[in-house]
């Protein structure tokens, strides 16, 4: 859970988001191409690739002059099973409730 802190924290930039969205959809793209996302200054839109990186959400290669940034599939995989984790115990809480509620409907009807 500690590594998924600073990830969940970077995510909650909308630039970073909207950055980290484009990138799971298109796939891999140079810095170039990612700045048209969002309408920020050179300097801002590095600093938000550079603190991606650090979080270890996106991974960087050079290509030529260019950089070409990507997903790195580690990072979404954690998101994924922690989100699972959550998912069952929620599912689960729901099914509960919704027993508790049949039942209380059927004693208000006298079925019980």
């Amino acid at each position: 859970m500690n590594q998924l802190t600073p990830i969940f924290a970077a995510l909650g930039d909308p630039t970073r988001f909207a950055i980290v969205d484009r990138l799971l959809k298109e796939g891999e793209l140079s810095a170039g191409d990612i700045a048209q996302t969002a309408p920020i200054s050179p300097p801002a839109f590095s600093r938000h690739l550079k603190l991606l990186r650090e979080v270890g959400l996106v991974e960087q290669r050079s290509e030529k002059q260019k950089r070409i940034y990507s997903i790195r599939p580690e990072a979404v995989r954690e998101i994924s099973i922690w989100v699972m984790d959550y998912r069952k115990f929620w599912e689960a809480s729901l099914d509960r409730l919704g027993e508790l509620v049949d039942e209380d409907n059927q004693r208000k009807r006298g079925e019980l």
